[in-house]
């Protein structure tokens, strides 16, 4: 394991000399007494070399995308062009202020409005906002505006939102910040929304229905327009959360499908890095009757201008977010979206297609997958009941073996109606020589449980750290170095 960069400390070693001032000031002046220093900062005295091995040791102890595959289900984790991290970091951009007059900003104003209009078109809405700053800020959003829709119409009873067992731990979490309360309904045998179930719930104080498409099975919900009649039939709003939208993009259209509001994830489908909790962005979009409440301002064009639109402020359920959203992310999904183009984005979905169904067939055979009488989209689940039920090996144990094999591990324990669940998402980003070496050692896995299992339950061995508590060090985690 890397040393920490105190453990590198000798004392009178220097990396870096600064010049001598030459400016006639005291430092009592610029800083006032309550803030100034008694004794000098315990800092490593390092040099500069040193310094650099430190890190570049650091980081190659991590895993990423560019170090490896990194097929973490639900989570999107394709690799991100570079050429959308060098334009986002062009000064041009980097240099814009927030509180810059609009007319200062209409080059950046155009690129949102461009943005707004091609997610609009891609996903079958009429207006899209660009506020929300990650997945769970655009389902808030899109239930706040869901709830201003009732409430204009004297809905108070509209109090309950539907939503299926498989759905994402962030939907009920957000139905309750929003003011709802959540109805759960059960998936049918076939890993879909259960139709009777869901008659039996729908009611007059339905307010809607929040449905992942595909679902977390990575199983497309082909039952979805009749799902969308009952929901209407009451009145109700249909919500697409917009977390596995790279399956499906330039194929079909959500706004299409009878959805009502649906947010996109552009830090997943559209390329941002967003490993390690961020950066994100979550916009929204409505179809026509709901924009009138969606936040202000709006990004809108008159006669070649563009212009921040507040004209709907008395029905706006107002700002969620200060400024005009991650602009940082945002400008990276305009860069990935203006590249690849219409044929470009329908190829990415065939292509994560293709990848998820040639592993799931690939495995069938030594994993449990139980929906694999079906095609899946983008990703799949298999299971480790059989090598926990014949050989006491968990999922846990097969997710830890994995990095001994030099692959992030898949998604585990999710969706929680799979016991010992795997949900793989190889992204349509990786070659088939990765995904056949991945499925090697998936196998390999597999006769290791049997005639090796110690190989399993001690993983892994040769990673910079090895097994941990994962629920300890969640609730207890200290990465301070006492020095």
């Amino acid at each position: 394991m890397a040393s920490t960069i105190f453990e590198k400390h000798s004392p009178g070693r220097k990396g870096y000399t600064l010049p001598d001032n030459d400016v006639d000031i005291k430092l009592e002046n610029c800083i006032p007494t309550e803030f100034s220093r008694k004794e000098d900062a315990r800092l490593p005295e390092v040099s500069e070399l040193d310094v650099m091995r430190h890190f570049l040791e650091l980081a190659q102890m991590n895993h990423c995308i560019e170090k490896g595959f990194y097929p973490l289900g639900s989570c999107t984790m394709k690799y991100n062009p570079k050429i959308n991290e060098t334009l986002a970091r062009n000064h041009s951009f980097n240099n814009l202020h927030p509180f810059q007059d609009e007319n200062s900003v209409q080059g950046a104003l155009e690129i949102l409005y461009d943005l707004q209009e091609a997610l609009a078109e891609i996903s079958g809405f009429a207006k899209v906002t660009l506020q929300p700053v990650a997945g769970a800020h655009g389902e808030f959003t899109g239930l706040k505006v869901m709830k201003a829709y009732h409430d204009s119409k004297g809905h108070a009873n509209k109090k309950k939102i539907i939503l299926p067992d498989s759905a994402h731990g962030t939907n009920p979490a957000s139905v309750v910040l929003a003011g709802f309360e959540v109805v759960e309904i059960k998936s049918n045998d076939k890993g879909l929304v259960d139709i009777d179930d869901l008659r039996a719930h729908v009611d007059e104080n339905t307010a809607g229905f929040m449905l992942t498409n595909p679902n977390t099975l990575g199983l497309f919900e082909t039952q979805v327009e009749e799902i969308s009649e009952i929901v209407h039939s009451v009145d109700g709003l249909m919500y697409m959360d917009g977390a596995n939208f790279n399956a499906i993009l330039g194929i079909v259209k959500p706004g299409e499908m009878g959805f009502d509001i649906m947010h996109y994830n552009l830090h997943k489908t559209f390329a941002t890095p967003h490993g390690g909790g961020g950066p994100g962005s979550g916009p929204i979009g409505v179809r026509t009757d709901l924009a009138k409440f969606l936040p202000t301002p709006m990004i809108d064009k008159y006669d070649e201008k563009y212009f921040l639109d507040y004209s709907h402020e008395e029905t706006s359920l107002g700002k969620v977010h200060s400024f005009f959203g991650n602009f940082a992310v945002n400008l990276r999904a305009y860069i990935y979206i203006k590249m690849l183009g219409t044929k470009g984005l329908r190829r990415i979905s065939e292509n994560a297609v293709i990848n998820a169904n040639y592993i799931q067939k690939k495995l069938e055979k030594y994993y449990d997958i139980p929906y694999k009488d079906q095609y899946c989209m983008h990703e799949f689940v298999a299971s480790g009941v059989w090598q926990k039920e014949k050989y006491g090996i968990s999922t846990l144990d097969i997710a830890k073996r994995i990095l001994d094999k030099g692959f992030h591990a898949p998604t585990i324990y999710f969706p929680l109606i799979v016991p010992e669940a795997m949900m793989i998402e190889p992204t349509e980003t990786e070659s088939m020589e990765t995904l056949d070496d991945f499925i090697t050692a998936m196998i390999d896995i597999a006769k290791e449980c049997e005639e090796h299992p110690e190989l399993l339950t001690g993983a892994p061995q040769n990673t910079p750290v090895k097994r941990v508590d994962d629920t300890l060090a969640v609730r207890q985690l200290n990465v301070k170095f006492e020095w």
